[in-house]
């Protein structure tokens, strides 16, 4: 009762975050919708359903994304604490931060409902297994440090390098998980990061 209590709160909470429009729900025969990448959705049906197969690629898929969302989370609020950045940089960290914070929580309710730790993992996951385009400590500092036009480059230098990491992860996911919210999620990871990487591009472009 009380994981259930949880889920209702997070979808409601992400309802609210998102400002999802009313919409009728999908037959519980038909595939399961996701929600969009950054944009709004039928979240109910993202949320954990017992009655739908996982398998251990769609355990590690949410494991290793937890931790990689959360630092392109990090980074977006390091831009967004800093003086003189373009409202085009700051809009774009802010999309980015209003996305994968969400899907963060909902990753999270996977994991619950399938009885699995939701501990943050190392970069290097699992062996065999790695997260694409985490920026190390190091990293993280240089753009805390970082000023003007020199923190918005090293910003999208490092963001662009965390997308298409990102995406890579999706990619498998979609390639041999089993879990039709997370194969969904990928889908839309691909499509809106894959967009956002190019709108990035054309920022440094501008720089």
């Amino acid at each position: 009762m009380k994981t259930k209590i949880r889920f209702t709160v997070i979808a409601a909470a992400l309802a609210a975050s998102l400002g999802l429009a009313g919409c009728s729900a999908p037959s519980p025969a038909g595939p399961m919708p996701g929600m969009p990448h950054g944009s709004s959705g039928p979240m109910s049906s993202m949320m954990p359903d017992a009655n739908a197969d996982h398998n251990q690629a769609d355990i590690m898929f949410a494991r290793m994304m937890i931790p990689h969302h959360a630092q392109a989370v990090e980074m977006s609020d390091i831009i967004l604490a800093k003086q003189d950045i373009p409202g085009s940089v700051t809009a774009l960290a802010t999309k980015i931060k209003a996305a994968q914070q969400p899907e963060i929580e909902l990753m999270t309710g996977w994991l619950e409902s399938w009885n699995q730790p939701t501990g943050m993992m190392g970069a290097s996951g699992m062996p065999g297994h790695g997260m694409g385009g985490m920026v190390d400590a190091d990293g993280i500092q240089r753009l805390k440090a970082a000023a003007g036009t020199d923190a918005v480059r090293l910003f999208l230098e490092q963001m662009i390098g965390h997308h298409e990491g990102a995406i890579d992860m999706a990619e498998q996911e979609i390639r041999t998980g089993k879990y039709p919210a997370t194969i969904q999620l990928c889908r839309d990871i691909v499509a809106s990061q894959g967009a956002e990487i190019k709108e990035m591009q054309a920022l440094l472009a501008a720089l």
